[in-house]
């Protein structure tokens, strides 16, 4: 077995973390409720990994994913992933899904049909709820039909697909969220000493 090297890092949703090997980038781990959670999940997902800093060709991977969850138009279409023990069918699935570029979707028929077969639907949404890269495949830019939001099997479920959406400037037709809605911050309290309690 390769030995893998991991590390926790901070995104604009949380600690996330990422797994390499000498093939390339193994996995990606979104936010867990805490660093302890995140790390505990990425030792049962890899266990002999082991905390290290990043090569370099690492260290670019999780700057563009730091950049896209900040909302910049970061491409991770070309990090090299170690595709080693993903099957065949789920290869070809993320190879599509590779290609979403940020504020786009497709659902996940449109997904099959790129592979070839439209009836392959629900097979695309089974591998893309196995997906180990994400982020670095965009699993989060393919919906269900008619442009709900479908599944998503990371931390948070599809209330992290939605925030990982508006991030990007997707449009979906679901109801709106906390996260769709501009929140004004509360004046600081310099702001009511100087000029008195705000009212709104």
């Amino acid at each position: 077995m390769t030995a893998h090297g991991f590390t926790l890092f901070d995104t604009a949703i949380g600690r996330c973390g990422i797994v390499w090997g000498g093939r390339g980038i193994v996995g990606v781990q979104l936010p867990e409720g805490s660093e302890l959670a995140a790390r505990a999940r990425m030792l049962r997902r890899y266990p002999g990994a082991r905390e290290a800093p990043p090569p370099p060709d690492v260290r670019r991977a999780l700057d563009g994913v730091v950049a896209l969850l900040q909302g910049e138009a970061s491409d991770l279409s070309a990090v090299a992933l170690d595709m080693e023990r993903v099957p065949p069918f789920h290869r070809r699935v993320y190879e599509v899904a590779r290609t979403i570029p940020p504020g786009a979707t497709l659902s996940y028929g449109e997904v099959a049909r790129r592979l070839g077969d439209p009836g392959l639907a629900r097979a695309v949404g089974q591998a893309l709820g196995r997906n180990p890269f994400a982020i670095i495949v965009p699993c989060h830019r393919v919906l269900a039909a008619g442009g709900k939001v479908g599944g998503f099997s990371a931390n948070g479920g599809t209330g992290t697909k939605l925030r990982l959406l508006s991030i990007e400037g997707a449009q979906t037709n679901e109801a709106p969220t906390l996260f769709d809605v501009p929140l004004t911050p509360p004046p600081r309290a310099t702001d009511q000493v100087r000029n008195g309690p705000v009212t709104q």
